[in-house]
Formats: C-alpha cells, structure tokens, sequence
C-alpha cells in the first residue's frame, strides 16, 4: 500500500508499506479520506519539531475490508469513521472497533470527519450553552464553524462568530450566527458591546490557537460568565490577562480531551446529528486533494486561499474509485 511518510519540514514523501495486519479487537479500513488537522500543521511547517520520519493523520473515514477475531461490532464493508492513532494519510488503516463509528449512508464519505465533530461536540457540551444564552465564537476556521452550528441547536438567543476573513463569515451567517464582526473593520470590543447593549455575552469560544483571541475574550464577556477555550495552543507560551479574569469571576473551561471515553461518546453524538441532518460538513470539506499532493493539502491549510475551511486527502483506490 501507499503511505504518505513526514520525512522533514514540508516533506511530506509517499513510500511504499505493507497492508497492516488487524490485531484481535481491530479493524482493516481502506482509508477514503483523511482530514487534515490544524495541530498537524506545525509539525509539517517545522515549527514544532517531532521525530523524523513521522507517519501522522488520525481523521480518518473508509470501508472495513478487514476484522480481527475479536472483532464483533462491525462487518466487511461497513463504512466508518475512525479516530485513528496516525497513520491516517495511508490506503489502509488499522483501529480498534472502539475508535471507530459507523458512518451514516446519507453522508459521503470524504465530508464524515467523526473526530474534528467529538471535539467541537465536547467542548459545546463541557460549556453548559443554555438556552437563551448569548455567546461569541472567536475563529469562523473549520471547528469555529463546527462549534458555530452545535451552539445554534441549544437554541441560543444570540451567537455572533468573529473572524478576520469576509468570505469565512459569510459563511457563518449561513449555519446560524445572528451576527458577525469583522476584526479588521471593527475592534471586537467595542463590535460586541454594541450588539449586547454593552452587556457583553454570556459565553465566550475560543478556536483560534493564537495570543490574540486570549487578549480580549475577557473584555467581551460578562462578570460571572464563561471562557471556553477551544483553539489548539501549541509552541511558544501563551500568556493571559489572569488578574483580569479573576476579578470577573469568569468560569474557564479547557475544551481539550484526552480521555478515550469522552473523544468515543463525542464521536457518537456526531454520528447521530450527522445522520439527522442537524450538522452538516458539506459546506466545511472546501478543498481536496490526493494522496500524492498531501503537501499541496498542508500548503493550503496554513496559506487559507480565498473560500477554504478545511482541507482533506482523498485516496483513490483502483479496485474502487467511487463509495
């Protein structure tokens, strides 16, 4: 099989393997899609250093072909999402039944990222977004759309998404925000207050990863109210407005998991809203690419061209060019 191999800073090279034999309780995908992940992007452009060579990607959605002995849950041929362990941007994967859901018919195969959706659906759910509630979403990138949509259906009185990019809040307003702010049209301060009546917001979600989003969701959220963070913050260290938000009695939830438990439960409730059609990544999966560009896929994720959110690496095999 084909599997794509970090060999260095934007060296992604795609090398020949053996098709991995499933443990007991394991499961043969033939990979169909793999996303590409925003905390992958740093080991990719080298400005966080992990051991050459690395077999990374764990978005994975295909086809089971194959089932270990203890493997009961599923069947050949079923389709799944998997959270795998890496080796995701591979023809084959294998991965615990455990880490792995079926995928609803109603949704293609290249859009059925079950693990980006268990984030996003934990860290709306570890908020405690009631009904009536005012919140703001920092970052219209692929989770601050996810997160976007999952707050819309707690029935929210008020959900303004804040970014920097035109076309990726248009986008928002489409999947549910009340209200957008442009960052570099208008200070987001000043852009919330007046939509809240100077009150500020109830909640406050953060999915950026950068210094700047910390600097103000303090200024934007009420006395009492919550700081979610939601963004990937890796590299050099953050740093946050601590007597500030002690003063303001603010709530802070870490919107980050590492339970296996939690990242299954969230995967499963994404399965079921996407099988609903309560959540829909269609308009989120802009930009696709082959196996044999995955660098030109990493290149856009971090470059953020004009109308992207997210990219993926579709595999095409010959025995089976369509699902």
């Amino acid at each position: 099989m084909r599997i794509a191999e970090l060999r260095g800073p934007r060296q992604f090279v795609v090398v020949d393997a053996e098709v991995p034999t499933p443990a007991r309780d394991e499961l043969l995908v033939r990979v169909r899609a793999c996303g590409v992940c925003a905390s992958e992007l740093s080991p990719w452009t080298g400005t966080v250093q992990v051991d050459y060579p690395a077999r990374i990607g764990h978005e994975v959605t295909g086809t089971v072909v194959g089932l270990g002995a203890e493997a009961t849950d599923f069947a050949v041929g079923d389709r799944v999402g998997v959270w795998a362990t890496g080796a995701g941007y591979a023809e084959y994967v294998t991965a615990t039944q455990e880490h792995c859901r079926p995928m609803p018919a109603s949704v293609p195969t290249d859009v059925g990222l079950l693990e980006p959706i268990a984030c996003a659906s934990n860290a709306v759910e570890l908020a405690d977004v009631r009904l009536g509630d005012r919140v703001l979403v920092i970052g219209a990138g692929f989770m601050g759309l996810l997160v976007e949509q999952l707050v819309a259906l707690r029935g929210v009185s008020q959900l303004i998404v804040a970014d920097s990019r035109s076309d990726a809040l248009a986008l928002a307003r489409t999947l549910g925000a009340t209200d957008t702010v442009d960052v570099t049209q208008e200070p987001l301060e000043a852009a919330v207050h007046r939509l809240t009546g100077g009150r500020g917001v109830d909640l406050t979600f953060e999915v950026t990863g950068a210094q700047g989003a910390l600097d103000v969701m303090g200024d934007v959220t009420q006395m009492s109210g919550t700081l979610v963070l939601v963004g990937y913050h890796q590299g050099e260290p953050r740093q946050v407005p601590l007597a500030q938000w002690n003063w303001m009695a603010f709530r802070l939830v870490n919107a980050h998991f590492r339970d296996p438990a939690v990242i299954m439960r969230g995967m499963s409730t994404g399965m079921a809203l996407l099988a609903t059609g309560q959540l829909d990544l269609g308009p989120l999966v802009t930009h696709r690419f082959g196996l044999d560009a995955i660098n030109d896929a990493f290149a856009a994720a971090v470059a953020k061209p004009a109308g992207f959110v997210k990219a993926v690496v579709v595999v095409d095999h010959e025995e089976e060019q369509h699902d």
